[in-house]
């Protein structure tokens, strides 16, 4: 039964018009995935040496099982913002006679085989040769091998479990960055040694091979509660019971105001706060306001001028960025319905570019109280401002006419991947790295303020130019405009 799940995903994956219509975007994942496999496998056999360079009078072998700890940390916030269960279209199976069992045992097998799991042995492989080639006794570094690949299962599995429990909430994200950052803060402020606890306890399980059955009764239990809670969900009917909820009127007659484009902001504010993927949008923008306190405060970076127009577009664009990447695509399941009526394509998008630098205005207002840390942090954040307002929101648009992913409104609000295209990777670069090198050149060769000048200067043009940009933009949506309407017509 397994062999023939795997023919039917193998006929899916082939077959299905998102490998006939993607080929590009899966030759670049395939190209950062052999780079990632590079990186680790440098890492893996590099580490030790670094290790002996950095701390020479400790043992390179406990040194690195002290900061385990951190790549637990890093390890569980990458999966759980991008790796996703892989749940097979099992609908068509419910009606045959095929156990439920099998099916949710495959399912849960077929994620133990996630690029997610291999890349970490690229480092773990390596390093534990060269332990041993170090003089290191064998026995207790493949013990340790071996330990690692059950907890890199470990976590796999457990990740599933957090997304099934934190599921039901607006933004799911923050219990799990809630309860790492308060273990974070505890090890920092040595309230709790949680960093030099895993450590011992790795050490620990190498040196005495018995004690590996807690992980592995640790890995039993993740998989027995993902088999529990698959295996309650798999029903034909689970997704058919409706949710009863009041009615929320907005009122939103201060659109009017916007002449001819009000109809369309009032149906992009209503699609943005009555769904829960487009609801992340606004509430991450908390995350973005405080973004800047993970750099302003720390002596390290108040020196570093270069950074600040970058931490100023993020801030100050975080809206901008999170919606705007995905124009016209959040309107994917209803667009042919749009397409057909008797609408001007560049009043749809006039709304939607309204909407960006409003954004933008109103987080540069509240991010006012930066100047705290320095009249230059208020002086970038605003130039930040004006090039988001001239640059990046025209960036946005034009980068817009080239998705062809639908969009589930329905799915998980924040961090979901569900939908992202080449286009919202490769538009990254003119997004923020342009800017920033901009800035950092000139204020290396002239000085902060001519650097300023520029970013401001480079923002004023686009303003001026914005009527010409925006024809050209919405020439190049009608040029699009077929092949959107059959890309958002694919379900896969």
């Amino acid at each position: 039964m397994i062999k023939h799940f795997i023919d039917l995903e193998w006929k899916q994956y082939f077959r299905s018009s998102y490998w006939q219509k993607s080929l590009g975007l899966n030759i670049l994942l395939v190209f950062f995935a052999l780079y990632f496999i590079v990186i680790f496998l440098g890492l893996g056999f590099g580490l030790l040496p670094i290790l002996k360079k950095l701390y020479p009078e400790q043992d390179p072998f406990v040194v690195a099982n002290s900061f385990m700890f951190f790549w637990i940390i890093a390890d569980l916030l990458m999966r759980f913002f991008l790796q996703k269960l892989p749940v097979m279209s099992v609908k068509p199976l419910l009606i045959l006679p095929i156990k439920r069992s099998k099916v949710v045992n495959y399912v849960l097998g077929k994620s133990a085989l996630s690029f997610f799991n291999f890349l970490p042995l690229f480092a773990i492989i390596p390093f534990s040769i060269m332990l041993m080639s170090d003089g290191h006794a064998t026995s207790t570094i493949v013990t340790w091998m071996f330990t690692m690949i059950v907890l890199v299962l470990s976590i796999n599995f457990f990740n599933f479990i957090v997304e099934a429990l934190s599921a039901k909430t607006d933004l799911s994200f923050l219990p799990l960055i809630a309860i790492i950052g308060t273990l974070y803060a505890l090890d920092y402020f040595n309230i709790l040694p949680v960093k030099t606890a895993v450590g011992e306890a790795l050490i620990a399980i190498a040196n005495n091979p018995i004690f590996i059955l807690i992980p592995i009764g640790f890995l039993g239990l993740c998989y027995w509660y993902n088999f529990r809670l698959l295996n309650q969900k798999l029903f034909l009917d689970s997704s058919l019971k409706s949710k009863v909820q009041e009615v929320k009127v907005a009122d939103l007659s201060w659109t009017k105001r916007f002449g001819n484009i009000a109809p369309f902001m009032q149906l992009d504010l209503k699609l943005i706060w009555r769904n829960k993927r487009t609801k992340s949008s606004v509430f991450i923008m908390v995350i973005g306001l405080v973004y800047g306190l993970f750099f302003y405060p720390q002596p390290m970076y108040r020196d570093m001028v270069w950074l600040f127009p970058f931490i100023g577009i993020f801030v100050t664009g975080i809206f901008l960025i999170n919606f705007g990447q995905f124009i016209p695509a959040w309107d994917s399941g209803y667009y042919k319905m749009l397409m057909s009526q008797n609408i001007k394509y560049e009043q749809y998008l006039r709304s939607k570019f309204i909407l960006m630098i409003l954004s933008v205005g109103i987080m540069f207002v509240l991010s006012i109280p930066y100047v705290y840390f320095g009249w230059k942090i208020l002086i970038a954040h605003f130039a930040a401002a004006i090039y988001n307002i001239g640059v990046n929101s025209h960036v946005m648009l034009f980068g817009g006419s080239f998705n062809r992913k639908k969009i589930d409104l329905n799915q998980r609000a924040a961090f979901n991947y569900q939908g992202t295209g080449a286009v919202q990777w490769i538009i990254g670069l003119p997004l923020m790295l342009l800017p920033m090198g901009i800035f950092a050149l000139v204020n290396w060769l002239i000085g902060f303020e001519a650097g300023i000048t520029i970013l401001i200067l480079m923002g004023v043009v686009g303003i001026v130019l914005h009527k010409k940009l925006m024809k050209m933009i919405t020439q190049r949506y009608l040029d699009s405009k077929y092949k959107m309407i059959d890309a958002f017509s694919q379900d896969n």
